[in-house]
Parts: C-alpha cells; structure tokens; sequence
C-alpha cells in the first residue's frame, strides 16, 4: 500500500484523504439513515393514545422531542394542536425543513469528494506528462526508465482518484435516495397526526386511510 501511494507522488496524499473521509462519511450516515431511527415504528399511534387518555403533558413532549427526529417533527405539531390545523401543520413544516436538513448532514461534503478526486487523478497525469516531456527534453527518449517513472506516476494517481470517486459518487447517490424516502415517510406520518387531531381521520386509528390522506 505504501509503494503504491510512493509510485504516485504527493498527490496520492490528498486523495487517501479523500478516500479516508468519504468512507467515514458513508459510515456515520448509514448508521445514522436508519428508518427505525428516523421513524419509529408505531410512534403515531403511541401518541394518539396519549392524546385520547389525556396523558399528553409538557414531559411527553419533550421525551417524544428527544427522541427520533420524527418526534421531533410530531412534537411541533402537538404544541400547537389547539390553535387549529393550520398553525398545527405550519410549524411542522418548519421543524421538518431543519430536520431535512439534519438528514442530509455530511452529503454534499461526500458529493464534493466525488468531483474534486479524479480531478486530483486528472491534476497527478498532467504532472506525470510533464515529467516525462521534461525528461525527453533533457535526456532524450533513451532514459527508459525515467520516462517509465513519469508516466506509473500519471496512471496510478488516476486510478487512485477514479477508485475513491467512483464508490464516492454512487453512495452519494444512493444516501440522497434514502433520504428523500424517509422525508416522504415523515410526511405521512404528520399528515396522520394532524388528521387525527384535527378530526379529519378515524380516530379509532391513526394508521386507517380516507380520501383526505393520499396526498
């Protein structure tokens, strides 16, 4: 490994950087990302339990707040559940928008590692041709050996920076999908909540579907 990163000069450097931080970033994310996570499963129908019982209080709030960033969504909502379904689904919306936010922390890092690594690649075969043409220049085509020297650095400094791009490029976009998927999760469940509370769904349950949910 250390030869290799030698064969391809200092630019091979930055580009293990980039290497070593794109993958700590596609760690901390799918760890993060996880839909148990970010949407509980059945916390809609907890709360309404909550809310039917009469045990919903500040504690309740603030432990659902805490919780999972859905909570943090449903528990802006519930703040305002007396003030009617406008005001109700208006901080939701801007809870959820740095909840969004928080999602996609680290992304467009992940996606600028991405774009800037085989131009790092791209930046190592310039300087390789250089060195070469610089040989030829002054020793002439019979130096086999520098001229060998020149281009290994141009061709390992490129698929370095291709090798971290690529997986780089792929998880970016696939991190992006997952987060996109569990905005619209998030959504739903809000849209429950706010029904339900508002008298717009069956109350009997949260999960039940009617014309006025599908959006």
């Amino acid at each position: 490994m250390f030869e290799f990163i030698k064969a391809g000069g200092f630019l091979m450097y930055p580009i293990l950087l980039c290497s070593l931080v794109a993958m700590a970033i596609i760690a901390e994310r799918f760890w993060s990302l996880q839909r148990k996570r970010i949407i509980p499963p059945g916390l809609v129908g907890q709360v309404w339990n909550w809310v039917k019982s009469g045990k919903l209080d500040r504690q309740h709030i603030d432990a659902l707040r805490s919780g999972s960033p859905l909570g943090k969504i449903l528990a802006a909502g519930l703040v305002n559940r007396h003030r009617g379904r406008d005001v109700m689904k208006e901080s939701i919306e801007e809870v959820g928008a740095h909840v969004v936010h928080e999602l996609g922390k680290y992304l467009n890092m992940l996606g600028v590692i991405a774009s800037i690594s085989p131009l790092l690649g791209l930046l190592g075969t310039v300087m390789g041709m250089i060195e070469v043409f610089a040989t030829i220049s002054g020793q002439g085509v019979g130096n086999a050996g520098a001229l060998a020297g020149g281009i290994s650095k141009a061709l390992f400094t490129t698929a370095a920076g291709l090798s971290v791009a690529i997986p780089a490029l792929f998880f970016y976009r696939y991190l992006r999908g997952r987060v996109d998927e569990l905005v619209i999760g998030m959504e739903q469940e809000a849209i429950k909540l706010i029904d339900v509370v508002q008298g717009t769904r069956d109350k009997s349950s949260p999960n039940s579907n009617n014309g006025n949910t599908n959006s």
